[in-house]
């Protein structure tokens, strides 16, 4: 089994956390959201992972493809790192990848993450995976047959037509399937928006005769912008926590008259002095927080939190913030809110 992750762009919707590190590997409850991802797929799909495929940036550099490298070993896997040049789409981004579109696979798109235990059809020719949704003309759903089959996916519909929302993971029995539908998408130039769409190189399998089937997943979330991230974090730190399969507080964590309500992720060798933080706190490695009180908030790695009281707070890497602050450095695309 393999897993196609297309993650070409940065994030532009999260400046200025992507400027230095492309939204993929941006941390929730203190691992990269591509890892989490990998991750949950693989415990949905129980069976061994031979293959992830990463589809890239040539601009991401070596740093960010040894990290992705170590996401896929982390699953015993080999890692397989692709370029996608031009931002022509997802069905684009998928055939930069052609040489490893081949036997079973997840195509799963790295902002999004999800919780589910539902098993997986694999007598199915592919499997969308979906949710239930509360507005879903705000985005692609599906339609389904008496049988449990998908007969349609629309586009934002507005008029209703099914509330099963498409949240961007497909599986394939066989993705060279989708494989030579995407080379037909692309040679007779079927483009919306400017852009190839992973959507047409489905409905061509499916006017051959491929049976898809939904696979509903009970919890999905985004990690589209500074909000919505945030919250994910928050929630995922509840799922974790309640799980009890990870271990959220390093052991190394230095606390010096400060109190952690639970759930957070405080990572290692930070330091802690006089503050309050929780619930809902991520604080990445080497990060100091003194005489603060923080809740609901993302705080990347080597930060210096001093005097500052936040809520639904995003800090990123090497940021220093003074809530007692006098003068104010701060770079391109920064927010204070």
């Amino acid at each position: 089994m393999k897993i196609i992750v297309p993650m070409a762009g940065r994030g532009s919707r999260l400046r200025p956390h992507t400027l230095t590190i492309p939204k993929p590997l941006i941390p929730i409850a203190g691992k990269p959201i591509v890892q989490r991802l990998v991750e949950s797929i693989a415990e949905v799909l129980e069976e061994k992972i031979d293959e992830v495929a990463f589809i890239i940036s040539e601009d991401f550099g070596a740093e960010i493809e040894a990290k992705l490298k170590e996401v896929a070993k982390g699953l015993d896997a080999k890692a397989s790192i692709y370029y996608q040049d031009k931002p022509l789409g997802t069905g684009h981004a998928i055939m930069c990848a052609k040489a490893s579109l081949q036997g079973p696979a997840v195509i799963a798109y790295a902002d999004t993450l999800f919780k589910a235990d539902f098993k997986l059809d694999k007598d199915a020719d592919a499997v969308m995976w979906v949710k239930q949704v509360d507005n879903p003309e705000a985005f692609g759903v599906v339609n389904l047959n008496d049988d449990g089959h998908i007969t349609e996916l629309v586009e934002k519909p507005k008029e209703f037509v099914s509330d099963l929302a498409v949240i961007g993971i497909y599986y394939f029995k066989d993705v060279n399937q989708l494989k030579t539908q995407l080379e037909k998408v692309i040679e007779e130039n079927i483009m919306h928006g400017g852009e190839y769409q992973i959507n047409d190189g489905i409905k061509k399998m499916r006017e051959n005769g491929a049976v898809f089937k939904p696979g509903q997943v009970d919890e999905w979330m985004d990690c589209g912008n500074k909000h919505v991230t945030v919250e994910t974090n928050s929630r995922m730190l509840n799922f974790i926590h309640k799980e009890e399969k990870e271990k959220l507080i390093a052991s190394n964590v230095k606390i010096e008259d400060s109190e952690i309500i639970e759930p957070c992720f405080i990572g290692e060798n930070v330091f802690l002095k006089n503050a309050k933080i929780g619930p809902n706190v991520s604080i990445g490695d080497g990060t100091v927080v003194d005489n603060c009180t923080i809740k609901n908030s993302l705080i990347q790695e080597h930060a210096e939190i001093t005097n500052a009281k936040l809520d639904k707070a995003m800090i990123g890497n090497f940021a220093r913030f003074d809530g007692n602050f006098t003068s104010v450095s701060i770079g391109d695309y920064s927010v204070l809110e």
